[in-house]
């Protein structure tokens, strides 16, 4: 089965050209949108069908740079082991630890502004993690690739977290 690299004949590499990515997308569609199969047989419109779907899937994870840098891990047979493999190096955990109680201190005094500094520092270190991606996985490095996806599932999981507390001390 193809991957979704080369369904959308791209190169398998992280760095994308997101541009190039929509198109190669819009053209698979393009070839197996319903209409084009109005006359069909159910089994050929079942099958029209999964190939969109496959489509939207592989168009969405590449998309993505969290579930493009994944599924790259997965593919070059690194499993993430997301939901068994929690160790990270101590200087990750403890920043952790430290912008938890900021949080934690920001919600207590409906403070705004030091939510705000939370948030900037947060996407300074996701763009920081993006970046260490982007080169161990260009440079075929993907067990060191996997352990910065790791560490980036738990930023996006506090960037909620603090998505979700601007929403509640906005409301």
């Amino acid at each position: 089965m193809q991957n979704h690299f080369d369904l959308f004949h791209l190169q398998q590499q992280f760095s994308l050209d997101l541009t190039a990515l929509e198109q190669a997308y819009h053209e698979v569609q393009n070839q197996i949108h319903p209409d084009r199969f109005a006359n069909a047989t159910g089994a050929e419109k079942r099958v029209a069908m999964q190939w969109a779907t496959r489509a939207n899937e592989a168009y969405q994870t590449l998309k993505n740079p969290f579930k493009r840098a994944a599924y790259m891990c997965e593919l070059n047979g690194v499993d993430l082991q997301a939901e068994s493999n929690t160790s990270m190096p101590g200087s990750f955990l403890m920043q952790q630890m430290e912008w938890r109680e900021a949080l934690e201190d920001a919600r207590d005094a409906k403070d705004i502004e030091a939510l705000e500094r939370l948030d900037k520092a947060l996407r300074i270190a996701r763009t920081k993690d993006l970046l260490q991606i982007a080169s161990t996985l260009d440079a075929q490095d993907f067990e060191k690739a996997a352990q910065y996806v790791r560490q980036l599932m738990f930023l996006e999981k506090f960037g909620e977290e603090i998505s979700n507390t601007f929403s509640l001390l906005e409301s």
